[in-house]
């Protein structure tokens, strides 16, 4: 078979594509240069340029085709220009997860099945298997990779049936270690290379800065929110049905200056997110303080105290029916349905127990235990055991 890895010049596709290689598969190898800002990189280097030699190198050690194609258009296009508009709305994207959907796993299968290639492999840390039902159709599992601290699934939760027919992730069944203990036995160039960081297209970088280089700094305030605010001691009204008692729980608490005290200033409520404490400024507390909430038409940031402060959890999260995106179509709820599942917020979180309530309006998951710092944006992934089975935008 045919299979076009994706080399990023790191560790894990270059073992992939040794991998595909021992298996007896024709494989060719396809470097992405992705966009890239020198302006708001870390590093003197340019990152892609590193990236690209290193999985040449590779290439020329396995003795497979090599080539580069630029995609950084299409990657200012459809991931950056999206993070800065989804930033400047007040919301946290994740661009990893856009990468995969719109990039990778779209215009690069594409390059890949116009090369004459049958599938595309990367180096992510997930499974596939499959399965045949009553009326003979393959259907694709997405499973959880075998290394449970790499597990790279939830990057994976916005992919289709048909993306994933496409798809092969070799190394899936191992650990890191072991993946990096058969680059060194091979003497790949990348076998002690360091995990790429930051973000997908980018590299490392300073997300503020890099914002800023398109939305523009701000002063506004901070205000500190204490525990006796009388809307954390409010008294729960008796509930109709399940959907009223849902909608309660999403219902965002809207803050008022005149509801704390004004503690600090900030540059721009668009530079934060949810739950984060580094980078404010803010001293004369025994804990640090995390941001609860952001006006950005007033661009006001609302911070309390303390990891367990109440104004950073909550119990049950909706998705809006267009951001509902289901892997298995065939566990598809209906309106009124529910099912009890596990599912997590974030990548790398213990999977937690949830119920998800279908209803024509939205689909709201309902958390056993309330989450800290969920963040409108993120994307939440639902599993039946290690299998991803759906993901939604959180609003």
């Amino acid at each position: 078979m045919k299979i076009v890895v994706g080399l990023s010049g790191g560790v894990d596709s270059s073992v992939a594509a040794y991998l595909l290689q021992q298996q007896g598969h024709e494989v060719i190898g396809l470097f992405m240069r992705n966009w890239n800002d020198a302006s708001v990189t870390l590093e003197d280097e340019c990152p892609w340029v590193e990236d690209s030699n290193d999985a040449l190198m590779v290439a020329q050690k396995l003795g497979i085709p090599f080539q580069v194609i630029d995609m950084s258009e299409l990657y200012k296009e459809r991931i950056v220009d999206y993070m800065f508009s989804e930033y400047e709305k007040g919301r946290t994207p994740n661009p990893d997860v856009l990468c995969n959907r719109e990039v990778k796993f779209d215009v690069f299968l594409k390059v890949a099945l116009s090369l004459g290639a049958e599938k595309v492999a990367t180096g992510h840390y997930a499974r596939i298997s499959t399965t045949k039902n009553e009326n003979g159709t393959k259907c694709y599992h997405l499973l959880a990779g075998k290394d449970n601290n790499k597990d790279q699934s939830y990057f994976l939760c916005q992919l289709s049936q048909e993306q994933l027919s496409k798809a092969l992730f070799p190394i899936g069944e191992l650990t890191k270690p072991e993946v990096r203990q058969i680059a060194k036995e091979i003497g790949l160039v990348t076998a002690d290379k360091k995990d790429s960081q930051g973000l997908c297209f980018i590299g490392k970088v300073s997300l503020p800065q890099f914002l800023q280089q398109q939305l523009k700094p701000k002063e506004g305030d901070i205000v500190e929110i204490f525990r006796d605010f009388k809307e954390y001691h409010r008294e729960r009204p008796v509930f109709k049905d399940k959907k009223e008692e849902l909608e309660y729980e999403v219902t965002k608490i809207v803050y008022k200056k005149s509801d704390g005290k004004v503690i600090g200033k900030h540059q721009g409520a668009q530079f934060f997110t949810i739950g984060q404490s580094k980078g404010l400024g803010i001293g004369g507390h025994k804990e640090s303080c995390f941001i609860i909430s952001r006006d950005m038409e007033t661009n006001t940031i609302y911070v309390g105290e303390g990891k367990n402060f109440p104004g950073l959890f909550r119990k049950v999260i909706k998705i809006n029916p267009t951001d509902i995106h289901w892997v298995r179509n065939d566990l598809r709820l209906k309106n009124g349905e529910t099912m009890p599942i596990m599912a997590r917020i974030r990548y790398r979180q213990p999977l937690e127990k949830v119920t998800l309530h279908q209803y024509d309006k939205a689909l709201y998951i309902e958390f056993e235990n309330s989450q800290s710092a969920v963040a409108e944006g993120q994307f939440a992934a639902w599993y039946i055991d290690d299998e991803l089975i759906g993901s939604g935008v959180i609003s």
